[in-house]
Formats: C-alpha cells, sequence, structure tokens
C-alpha cells in the first residue's frame, strides 16, 4: 500500500468534489508548485488510489427513471455459485452498482431503469437464469437525500491529522 502523507490527502479531498479542476488550479488550491503537484497525482492514479474521473449526471433531467435497491439471497454459499451471480450482474447495464454484504444477506444491488415494469422484467429475467437466487427485497428509492463523491478522509485515516500537527 503507498504511503501517503497531508499533501496526498489534499488533492484527493479537491478531486473527490472537484475532478474537473485543472491541474495549475489544483496545485494553487493544495499550495503546492505545479511539477511537484502533477508528480504526486500521476503517482497517486499509478497506484490505483484514484481510480478515474467522474461526471454526475442528473437522470430526473434526462429521462423518466426509478432507482431501486434489491438485496439477495443465494441459495448455495461456494465460491462457483457467487462467480456465475456476479459474472450475470455484471452482464446487465441497469445494474449500475453491486456489493457483495454480510448480515444475513449476499447482495445489495442498485439498478435504474424506465419504469417499475421493466425492473420485474430484469428481476425475472435474473431469476429465470438459474442464478440460484433464493429470495430478494425490493426497495423502490423515493427521494435522494445524500448522494456525492466525497469521502471522510480525515475519520478514515486520522494520521494526517496527527501529522500535520507535528510537522
Amino acid at each position: 500500500m503507498l504511503k501517503l502523507d497531508d499533501r496526498d490527502l489534499q488533492i484527493l479531498k479537491v478531486l473527490a468534489n472537484e475532478a474537473r479542476i485543472s491541474k495549475a488550479d489544483l496545485a494553487k488550491k493544495i499550495n503546492l508548485s505545479p511539477s511537484p503537484c502533477w508528480k504526486r497525482l500521476e503517482r497517486l492514479e499509478k497506484a490505483g488510489i484514484i481510480e478515474g474521473y467522474h461526471a454526475r449526471i442528473s437522470l430526473k433531467q434526462i429521462a423518466p427513471h426509478v432507482t431501486v435497491f434489491v438485496t439477495m439471497e443465494l441459495e448455495h454459499h461456494r465460491a462457483e455459485y457467487f462467480q456465475r451471480f456476479e459474472q450475470a450482474i455484471r452482464d446487465r447495464d441497469e445494474v449500475t452498482a453491486c456489493w457483495a454484504i454480510g448480515g444475513g444477506l449476499d447482495y445489495l444491488l442498485q439498478i435504474v431503469t424506465r419504469d417499475i415494469d421493466t425492473y420485474q422484467r430484469l428481476i425475472d429475467d435474473l431469476l429465470d437464469q438459474g442464478l440460484g437466487v433464493v429470495r430478494y427485497f425490493t426497495y423502490v428509492m423515493t427521494k435522494a437525500v445524500k448522494t456525492g463523491t466525497s469521502l471522510p478522509l480525515d475519520q478514515l485515516v486520522p494520521a494526517f491529522s496527527d501529522e500535520a500537527a507535528e510537522g
């Protein structure tokens, strides 16, 4: 794992909220000259810490849609069944996110479709594939209360605040 310092954390915080910021503006914002800033940025990208740069698109401005969260439980808990299920999920564009979870159920999916009927056809298709889904629960999103790309880096990596105080 790449060792990060306070400047790296500053870069990550800025990019999480302003992915389109120019490299020159990023350097100014973290009070570092451009060349060292760019080298740090390149190091973070090569290490896989920065996985990409994305635009947040407002679907409600484009087309009617429904966002559904689904928890699923598989009948068999063996690697081959998990792999088959996960591949089927990766193949579906409507599944915008999928997490393997603990606590009684196996997966949490985020699905975006035109309407609830389209969602149900997707679920029916997944069930017909024989993926071993024994139970699923559907939760229709009624309002997005909080979304975003920022992460609680200060709370996750407390050593940064300690280093900054000492340095």
